[in-house]
C-alpha cells in the first residue's frame, strides 16, 4: 500500500488491527517492505524521536546487542524514525547499529500508526509487534506507546513474540 493512501490515526494502533503495510528506506538505501518481513515470522516495529539522541542511541545498540534473542524468536526488529537515509546510515556506522533503520521522512507511517510527536515534528516513542492473520496480512499482536524519554524494556517485548 503506498504511504499516501495510508490514514493517520490520533492515538495509537490497537493489538488485533491490520498492520497498515508499507514501504520505506533503510540505512543502506534498500527497500524495506511490512508485508514482505511478515511473511517471514514477527515484526518489531521500533517508533523512536531522533537518531544520535541519547536515549535513542542506547535502545537501538540494545537492539543490536541482543539480535540473537530476536533471530532466536524468529522476529525482524526495525527501527522507524522521521531522519533520512543519510543520517540513519551516519548514525548506524557511528554507533556500530546493525538492524534496518527505516527513514520515514513524510512521517505518514509514524502517523498511520499513530505514533507522532507533532511538538517536535517526528516519530513519538512506541513498540508495535506485529505477526500474520489467517489471511496472511499484518495484524498487530501488541502495542506499547511511551512517553518521548521512556526507554523500552526489551525484555517486555521479547515476551510478546511468538
Amino acid at each position: 500500500m503506498p504511504q499516501d493512501t495510508m490514514t493517520a490515526r490520533n492515538t495509537p494502533i490497537e493489538a488485533g488491527d491490520s498492520a497498515p503495510d508499507f514501504t520505506l528506506t533503510d540505512q543502506t538505501r534498500e527497500e524495506w517492505t511490512l508485508a514482505d518481513a511478515v511473511r517471514k515470522g514477527d515484526v518489531v516495529l521500533c517508533f523512536y524521536p531522533m537518531d544520535f539522541s541519547p536515549g535513542c542511541s542506547s535502545e537501538m545498540k540494545c537492539i543490536t546487542q541482543d539480535m540473537s534473542t530476536w533471530a532466536d524468536k524468529g522476529a525482524t526488529v526495525v527501527g522507524i524514525s522521521c531522519d533520512s537515509f543519510f543520517v540513519h546510515g551516519a548514525w548506524a556506522e557511528a554507533e556500530g547499529i546493525t538492524q534496518p533503520l527505516l527513514a520515514d521522512m513524510h512521517r505518514q507511517v509514524c502517523k498511520a500508526y499513530g505514533f507522532y510527536f507533532e511538538p517536535l515534528n517526528v516519530a513519538a516513542r512506541g513498540t508495535v509487534v506485529i505477526g500474520q492473520s489467517d489471511s496472511g496480512e499484518g495484524k498487530v499482536k501488541w502495542v506499547q506507546a511511551r512517553e518521548i524519554g521512556d526507554a523500552r524494556d526489551l525484555n517486555e517485548v521479547v515476551a510478546q513474540i511468538s
